[in-house]
């Protein structure tokens, strides 16, 4: 169902991602100061991996380019407080984390079943019924058990990654992957329609 490996706490970083943090933490100053052209391509590299993000919550395109907006619109507000204490990856999927999470405890975010690219996989496709399960089994999780979930098994971020994106301890992040798949563990047998005594 899940998979058995944890998230690391610690990942080593490619080379390049220093230089590109550095292009990004030179964006937020120009931002810092009103450069919208500064906030245009800082939107032009994080769009794509934000929409790849909010597509597992719903496939409805005028939602998805609301948050990433509203996300952006933060930024834009926030960028003379960035102080490089994380990589402006994790500040920026930080802020996304709170603008959806706020859109899922609002009811904003229509979860709608998985689709598109997840159709087919080395040219057969998926199991349909297998997809519209496991899918029945994610809306179960509270908003932040889902986030973490699909944050580290989805998105591959680190136990810290999450930490630093949700402003939680690292415990806490643990904490609330272990009740998601506790409670994953208890629904899924009944939402694929075996009861207890079958087992």
């Amino acid at each position: 169902m899940l998979p058995i490996v944890e998230p690391t706490e610690t990942r080593p970083r490619p080379a390049t991602a220093r230089s590109n943090d550095a292009d990004d933490v030179a964006l937020l100053e120009r931002i810092a100061a009103r450069d919208k052209a500064a906030l245009a391509t800082l939107y032009r590299e994080y769009h794509r991996r934000l929409v790849r993000f909010l597509v597992r919550f719903t496939r409805r395109e005028d939602v998805i380019e609301e948050v990433v907006n509203d996300t952006f619109l933060v930024v834009w507000q926030k960028a003379h407080e960035f102080r490089a204490q994380a990589r402006v990856s994790t500040w920026i999927m930080g802020i996304a984390y709170r603008v959806t999470l706020k859109a899922l405890r609002q009811g904003d975010l229509p979860f709608e079943p998985l689709q598109g690219e997840h159709e087919m996989v080395a040219g057969e496709s998926i199991d349909h019924e297998l997809i519209d399960w496991l899918n029945k089994g994610l809306t179960r999780l509270t908003p932040e058990q889902r986030l973490v979930m699909e944050m580290a098994y989805v998105m591959g971020h680190s136990l810290e990654e999450i930490a630093e994106m949700t402003a939680s301890p690292v415990s806490t992040v643990k904490a609330r992957m272990f009740h998601a798949r506790v409670k994953l563990r208890n629904v899924m047998p009944a939402l694929a329609g075996f009861a207890e005594d079958d087992q």
